[in-house]
């Protein structure tokens, strides 16, 4: 069994940050710490807003991909529904 997921991370200038982690707690604090993504330059991450669990890790990249090309509205609408 795989413990890949896919997550998205609310940022503090609004925008919406994904990626994939075995454990994305651990990832979000490394995020936070600055010891993540260069994405966070510039802006914090506020909270984890969406999880989803994939088969492996190349599943979890087709997915995280198939997020990152949504537009805003479409990933709102994903948010929604998970909420």
């Amino acid at each position: 069994m795989s413990n890949w997921q896919v997550y998205i991370i609310h940022c503090s200038d609004g925008s919406y940050y994904t990626g994939i982690s075995t454990d994305v707690q651990r990832r979000f604090e490394q995020h936070r710490s600055g010891k993540g993504a260069r994405y966070f330059y510039g802006r914090a991450p506020l909270e984890i807003v969406y999880t989803e669990c994939c088969e492996n890790r190349s599943s979890a990249l087709r997915r995280e991909a198939q997020i990152k090309s949504f537009s805003r509205k479409q990933k709102m609408q994903l948010l929604r529904s998970f909420a």
